[in-house]
């Protein structure tokens, strides 16, 4: 079980980490502050640059807190409050499934955030070291 739940937090949460960076940096084919900013606004998230940076910063974290088992449940609240935002501005609207633009992989993230918080980060997490 402590393999399982170490591959689980690692591989979402870097990926988490790293879907922050296009948002911050435009690594990994993003658009950066300024592009994701501008698509904000056309969402209605005002003002842009800043719900992005906010944004970004909270799958940053969030990501990373999650890899770490680290104030694992933090990190996952920072991955639920993302993606149910993901969900409620732009996915939600298109239905459940990914080929259509919903939000089958935000509520897939979702779920395995709050999964891992209420079972726990596993042996294999800084979270384990710190409160043992």
């Amino acid at each position: 079980m402590e393999w399982g739940l170490l591959i689980i937090r690692v591989i979402v949460g870097l990926l988490f980490a790293g879907h922050a960076m296009q948002k911050l940096a435009g690594w990994f084919g993003g658009y950066g502050i300024a592009g994701t900013g501008g698509f904000f606004e056309s969402i209605g998230l005002k003002p842009g640059r800043a719900m992005a940076l906010m944004a970004g910063l909270a799958e940053l974290a969030g990501g990373l807190l999650f890899a770490l088992g680290f104030l694992t449940p933090a990190g996952a609240a920072l991955i639920v409050l993302t993606m149910v935002m993901a969900i409620v501005k732009v996915h939600g609207k298109n239905g459940l499934w990914v080929t259509q633009n919903g939000y089958e992989y935000n509520l897939v993230l979702l779920a395995i955030a709050v999964a891992v918080a209420l079972t726990g980060p596993g042996d294999l997490s800084l979270d384990a070291l710190w409160l043992s």
